[in-house]
């Protein structure tokens, strides 16, 4: 079922919009798919993104000729309405799932978040870090599928330290803010690795994932990562309070990226490191965007209530602009963590346990699924960018 529901959402991408007209090729030689993470599709031979391989009921060219189902060589009636019938089914699926379901508002962050965490299925999957993966260009040329799930999330962390010069092995009186911090998975595997002189504050605006990181941090016993509700835009500490700054994937949500950017800024102690990754759009100054790339945004922006994304640019500007932070470098990791999008999917697909019994969440989860197509594809297109960033605050 889960295989089924997920190949559906994502082929869905490949049908035309409900006004196209359909024909059937009289021929069709698959050519052997292109598997790699960054190819038009994931799916067997024959399942392509382009609408040239999309069957179709109407035509009128030489070209083509009617299905041999029968003694005549003539589709029959009954055959000819149910393809019909399924085709005309999965344009309306894909209508439906084009139409984004969960766009922004002050609340949406927190409420989604706390679904999201109280239905358990991204934590079954994803592990209790909420970020992408990191894979290697070894790891990619053996086939990306091969690497563990998991494994990939806790590499990104290790390769985000090393980014942002942060100590990955034990230092004494260390304090950390993670921005964002989910169910804690990154603040409590950074509150080990500097030791337990050391503090790890996670904040995020949901209820149930302090809650669950709470749980997590006693089961795993890491009593040195504490957890608050907080808003990033508002935070209640002082100025000056933390050796570390990091945010990983939190900046997509923030309604004012530039109050987000001066909020981290002020609470990050003189000399202390910042690091942040985060999904950003290509920079549109120099290229506008079409309005291919204006509705895709649109549909980025509202199926996982984001309020709207910026470009890796225009974060280095905001981080400068603040006039406390030297040596701000950028990176663009796509290449690093693209292929989590579609393993995401796999991994679903592959177990579906964490799914299966939760029929009340079908319609979510292939949303989801589709939704991640689409965020690869965005990726892959160089319309979306994934931004690091790294920074000191100067000496006062």
């Amino acid at each position: 079922m889960k295989m089924l529901i997920a190949s559906c959402a994502v082929a869905l991408l490949a049908l035309p919009s409900p006004s196209a007209s359909f024909s059937i090729p009289s021929r069709h030689v698959g050519k052997k798919s292109d598997r790699s993470p960054t190819s038009s599709s994931i799916w067997p031979d024959g399942l392509h993104s382009s609408s040239s391989n999309v069957p179709s009921l109407v035509s009128s060219s030489r070209s083509s000729t009617s299905l041999n189902l029968g003694p005549s060589g003539i589709m029959t009636r009954p055959v000819a309405l149910a393809v019909g019938g399924t085709i005309s089914a999965l344009v309306a699926g894909k209508a439906i799932l084009d139409r984004p379901s969960r766009p922004y508002n002050p609340e949406s962050v927190a409420t989604e978040y706390d679904a999201w965490t109280e239905d358990g299925i991204l934590e079954y999957y994803w592990g209790e870090h909420i970020h992408l993966g990191y894979y290697n260009d070894a790891e990619m040329e053996a086939g990306y599928k091969k690497k563990n799930f998991i494994q990939a999330k806790y590499d990104f962390i290790d390769e985000m330290m090393s980014f942002g010069s942060i100590p990955s092995e034990q230092v004494g009186g260390l304090s950390v803010l993670d921005v964002g911090c989910g169910v804690g998975g990154t603040s409590r595997y950074i509150a080990r690795a500097i030791g337990k002189d050391s503090k790890v504050t996670g904040i995020t605006l949901s209820p149930n994932q302090v809650k669950r990181a709470q749980e997590l941090a006693v089961e795993q016993e890491t009593p040195n990562a504490h957890f608050q509700v907080m808003d990033a835009l508002k935070m209640d500490f002082p100025d000056n309070s933390f050796d570390v700054v990091w945010a990983c994937e939190s900046g997509e949500h923030m309604p004012d990226k530039e109050k987000y950017i001066s909020e981290m800024m002020r609470v990050l102690k003189p000399g202390g490191k910042f690091v942040m990754a985060t999904w950003c759009q290509r920079d549109d100054r120099q290229v506008p965007f079409s309005k291919k790339d204006e509705k895709d945004l649109k549909f980025l922006y509202e199926e996982w209530t984001h309020p709207y994304f910026i470009s890796i640019e225009k974060y280095a500007e905001l981080i400068e602009g603040t006039g406390k932070m030297e040596n701000v470098g950028t990176a663009d990791w796509v290449r690093e963590t693209i292929a989590s999008w579609r393993h995401s999917i796999w991994v679903g697909v592959y177990d579906p346990r964490g799914f299966i019994f939760k029929p009340r969440q079908y319609l979510k989860c292939v949303r989801d699924g589709y939704c991640l197509e689409r965020m690869h594809r965005a990726f892959d297109r160089g319309l979306m960018q994934y931004g690091m960033f790294h920074a000191t605050k100067k000496l006062e």
